[in-house]
């Protein structure tokens, strides 16, 4: 492998690391062990592939939260009425904003 190649993979890592907090969980143990596994497949910390795991799984169950129409329209698209949702993504980004601002003071 090149210096240059190198310098890049650490690079890339690094952006994608940036922003891990440490944090506590608890894990069933096969879970854990296919941590281990992974990690020692890829020579990689299981605590960051744990951490890109749940970033996933996070991305994926936000993209498959059900949108419910509420009563109240809030706007008109193309000559349709487009109604709130009613779901759990509002409470649940409601949520994220009041931990971050609470996180930022």
């Amino acid at each position: 492998m090149a210096f240059s190649q190198l310098l890049q993979d650490w690079e890339k890592r690094s952006a994608e690391n940036a922003d891990l907090l440490p944090t506590s969980i608890s894990v069933h143990e096969s879970d854990q062990i296919k941590l281990q596994a992974l990690s020692e497949m890829y020579q990689l910390p299981a605590n960051e592939i744990a951490a890109h795991l749940l970033s996933v799984a996070l991305e994926t169950l936000e993209a498959e939260m059900p949108y419910i129409p509420g009563s109240k329209v809030i706007r008109v698209e193309e000559g349709s009425e487009v109604y709130e949702d009613a779901g759990p993504m509002p409470r649940y980004l409601e949520a994220q904003r009041r931990l971050r601002d609470a996180n930022k003071k």
